[in-house]
This record gives C-alpha cells, structure tokens and sequence, in this order.
C-alpha cells in the first residue's frame, strides 16, 4: 500500500477526523516505529508501520459503522471530558469498534449526530466545500421582525465575515416563538449567535436533519445503525456536491 500523509491515516483508522489528528500529531503524540512525528507532511504505510496514538497501536477497522444517535441535552460531543461530563461515547452500547462524531452539538444541544470509524467519510461530510444541509428547531425568547427574518436568511457578521446563507421559517409565533432553521456551514454555536445578533436567546435547540437523514422517532440517547442504502445516498451526495465544486466556471 503507498505511504499517506500520517493525518488522514489517522482519520481512516478511525482515532479522530482529521483536523484533530493534526493536532494530535502536532502534539506530539504520534508515534511511528518508535519515533515522535509532529510534521503534518510525513507520511506513512499503516500496513508496513507501527504507528501508535497516545501508545496504542493502531489498526485498520475491522468493519466500516455508521450510527445516527439522538444527542440529549447535557451530553458533550467528545470522546472523552477533562470535566468526566456524559459523552455521547458513554451512549454507545455493544458497540466495540472505536467511533467518533462526525462534526459536534452544542452541550446543550440535542438531536442528530453522527458517528462513524470512515475518517475519509466523515472529513467529506464536515468540510464546508460539501454545503451538506442541516436542519433545526429552535426556539427562542420572542419573535424576529421581517426585516430581521430577512437579515438573517441573507447572512450576518460573524467572526470577519458573514454567514452564508440560510434558510429560516417560523414555526409557531408566540412569546417564545419557534423556528426552523436550515444551514450549509455550522461553525462554533452558529446558530445561537446569530439569534443574539437579534438582542434573541436560543432556550432550546434541536437538530432533525443532516442532508436527507431524518432524526425520525430516534428518542434522546438512542441510536441505530444507518442502513447501506443510506450510506451510498450519503456518498453520492458528497461525489456529486464535489463534482459541482470542481467544475470550471
């Protein structure tokens, strides 16, 4: 097999996405065939190497696993907590190959995530360059103004530069008002922010939808394995959303 860059090793032996295996080497908690590597370039041959995180040696995933989990409400979205906090790993029962989320919820947060030991799925998932939709319901202390409705569709200032465009619909007026919210990018409590940008407070916020998978009757600390015909759905989105990337303007 010919040498990989040692991150994305990383990321399809299943140890972390491969932004995180970045830090991880750059850690220096990488080892291959005894010696530290903390350069992002080196490369390495996961068949002809001994290459061990944090002391464990590493080895192809027997079996590819895809889990759709309910995230409930105080539960972080890590593989572990310096705070010893719930993780969604503390919810994955009988399930022995080592997984991780694919992107994150808030800690109070719920709904939707998804798991898996793929890291060149999950990298393709979460890269901003996909534009994979995701849903919410989220409700917040009172009602935006049409104009504010608008503003935010259209993108605020965030972080330097703006929002990319998203979808938002009222579901349900009231004093605590309801909306469905629908983005393409989700980065650190996106969502929250922008409602703040509005003087708005999120009291609850829940993911139902990544692309075409539905939370469905999933209840909070559940989950399931997605189907086969899920997973092909899933790349075929992502092959095809990468393809439009790629074509010459």
């Amino acid at each position: 097999m010919p040498e990989e860059r040692l991150q994305k090793i990383l990321s399809r032996a299943g140890v972390a996405s491969r932004r995180k295996a970045e830090q991880l080497i750059l850690e220096g908690r990488v080892r291959v065939n005894g010696a530290v590597v903390t350069e992002l370039g080196s490369k390495a041959d996961l068949e002809r190497d001994h290459i061990k995180v944090d002391g464990r040696l590493l080895h192809t995933p027997r079996q590819l696993l895809y889990i759709a989990l309910h995230k409930p409400d105080n539960v972080v979205t890590t593989v572990q907590d310096p705070q010893h906090r719930t993780t969604v790993m503390d919810l994955l029962h009988r399930v022995r190959e080592r997984v991780y989320p694919v992107g994150r919820l808030d800690y109070h947060s719920e709904g939707l995530l998804l798991l898996t030991n793929d890291g060149e799925f999950a990298h393709a998932l979460t890269s901003a360059a996909t534009h994979i939709p995701k849903t919410y319901v989220v409700k917040i202390n009172g009602t935006l103004t049409a104009e504010q409705e608008q503003e935010f569709r259209d993108g605020i200032p965030l972080g330097g530069r703006r929002t990319a465009p998203a979808g938002l619909r009222l579901l349900r007026r009231a004093d605590n008002s309801w909306y469905e919210v629908r983005l393409v990018e989700g980065r650190n409590q996106q969502i929250r922010i922008m409602f703040k940008h509005f003087g708005r407070l999120v009291e609850k916020l829940k993911r139902v939808q990544i692309g075409f998978l539905e939370l469905g009757t999933l209840k909070p600390g559940e989950f399931r394995h997605l189907a086969p015909a899920e997973v092909a759905r899933f790349q075929n989105l992502i092959h095809r959303r990468e393809a439009v990337r790629r074509k010459p303007a």
